[in-house]
């Protein structure tokens, strides 16, 4: 029986020769053909370039050691776009990151917030600033939580802030010119505006509970880009720990104003009238909490850093400086000794309004916007997979050669022209512009009035170093600079 079957499979091939030669030529070709057809797909799937490094760790370590230089965590980014080009990826804990350089892709991106790209950060900072902060809340309850929190922030709910922190500006200044040594611009610029948004927050001004806010606020800043391992002595633990003792602090100030033992005007205070209100007109403790620790982070170290270098632009560019102290000594020339700035001389400050733009423009104290693709999708022709997470670059974009001639220089008059759509991204845009942008630029535009209007002032130490381990770039020494009161001044 065997050998009948090996017989009639001999004639059957002999017979069918040619059709099953055919047939697997035939066969051959098409597995050729779809294996280069996937091959060719593949291709275009990792078209953007760039090196994705270890498994799950991928290049992590050396965004630390950027992190850890005195060139800034941006170094990293620096460098892989001089060896892949201007669109490039890398791996860092097991997430594929695309950094984004355009205009055209930072308008795609941002106008499908929701749709097609949602905001996430890495691991450490969604850890510190909280789930239910703007920073990392879901769609479904950003919206409502934005709404709520916007209107203390809106322009015509700033009148008082702009008062009160002119008081408590001019008070500080008196004091250092007076002791007439030099100091660190950016530790005054950081206590000034962190008391500021203290007291506008939860109107604190005990000094003592002041310090110990900052303190741990600092420890949590210091954070944000640690290595997220749980270890006792870590930056990461000792981040958290800090973060702990916030929300303990939040949590008392909360209950305390609950029983009526005590009452202020502020922010925490207009939350908490909702209390009464439907679930969708009020925001829960926790809601509440994250988001007064992410507007403190934010709000003081992002605000103190431009201020810094507010500074030391008006000092490398001296007709910038001279031009703008003229358009403020307008300002307070009409104005009695002792005299309060309000909101209608904020909004009188044209000249003040470029220099905080180029200010903005040149810091980027923000240096990238991260998102994350929901689907699968296409930019600029490069294919994007669902997951990858996409870096909107703000810190190439705002030195483009393309969007801005001679970028490195100083140049508010540039600011003269219409700018391209988002060729200017200091605060983001789009649903998630930066909720606190008003109150910064009111607080840098009365900071460049009293300085140039009461003082001139020189840099002590040069030394354009980063400090290390910043998530907001800022010179390690800190600018020391010495007041000089200035003659016939305000």
């Amino acid at each position: 029986m065997m050998n009948l079957c090996k017989e009639e499979l001999f004639l059957f091939i002999n017979a069918y020769y040619g059709f099953i030669l055919v047939a697997v030529v035939s066969l051959g070709v098409t597995v050729l053909l779809v294996s280069k057809d996937v091959r060719l797909r593949e291709r275009r799937d990792i078209s953007i370039p760039g090196q994705l490094g270890l498994p799950f760790f991928g290049e992590i370590f050396s965004f630390l050691s950027a992190s850890n230089s005195t060139k800034g965590t941006y170094e990293f980014v620096r460098l892989r776009r001089l060896w892949y080009g201007l669109w490039f990826k890398t791996r860092i804990l097991g997430k594929i990151h695309v950094f984004v350089p355009s205009t055209e892709g930072a308008k795609r991106i941002l106008t499908n917030e929701f749709g097609l790209f949602k905001k996430e950060f890495v691991k450490p900072m969604g850890d510190f600033v909280g789930k239910k902060s703007l920073f990392s809340a879901p769609a479904e309850s950003h919206k409502r939580i934005r709404r709520l929190l916007s209107d203390p922030f809106s322009m015509n709910s700033l009148h008082r802030f702009v008062e009160e922190f002119d008081n408590m500006l001019v008070q500080r200044l008196k004091k250092l010119e007076e002791n007439g040594k030099s100091f660190s611009m950016l530790e005054f610029c950081m206590k000034l505006t962190f008391d500021a948004i203290c007291n506008m927050l939860m109107g604190i001004m005990d000094e003592n509970l002041l310090r110990q806010i900052d303190r741990d606020s600092k420890c949590v800043s210091d954070a944000l880009l640690s290595f997220p391992l749980m270890i006792p002595g870590t930056r990461y633990y000792k981040g958290i720990k800090a973060r702990d003792r916030l929300m303990e602090r939040f949590r008392e100030i909360i209950d305390r104003r609950r029983s009526g033992m005590e009452c202020q005007d502020d922010f925490l205070q207009s939350m908490l009238s909702r209390d009464s209100y439907p679930s969708d007109e009020k925001l829960d403790d926790s809601e509440i909490m994250d988001n007064i620790l992410t507007m403190l982070l934010a709000g003081q170290t992002t605000t103190a850093a431009t201020l810094m270098w507010c500074v030391k632009f008006l000092d490398d560019n001296r007709e910038v400086q001279d031009k703008l102290r003229e358009e403020q000594l307008h300002i307070s020339q009409n104005k009695a000794r002792g005299y309060s700035l309000s909101m209608e001389d904020v909004k009188s400050m044209s000249y003040g309004v470029k220099v905080v733009k180029e200010t903005l423009r040149m810091a980027n104290v923000v240096l990238w916007y991260p998102r994350v693709a929901l689907e699968d999708c296409t930019i600029e022709g490069f294919e994007i997979k669902k997951g990858w997470r996409l870096n909107i670059d703000a810190s190439y974009i705002h030195y483009d050669p393309e969007l801005y001639k001679d970028p490195t220089q100083f140049n508010p008059l540039r600011f003269d022209e219409i700018q391209k759509p988002y060729s200017l991204i200091p605060f983001g845009s789009g649903p998630r512009t930066c909720i606190g942008m008003n109150l910064a630029k009111v607080a840098m535009l009365v900071f460049l009035h009293r300085l140039t209007t009461g003082y001139r002032w020189t840099v002590d130490d040069p030394d354009p170093s980063l400090e290390k381990k910043a998530f907001v770039p800022r010179l390690r020494s800190g600018l020391p600079v010495t007041l000089k009161p200035l003659e016939g001044g305000r």
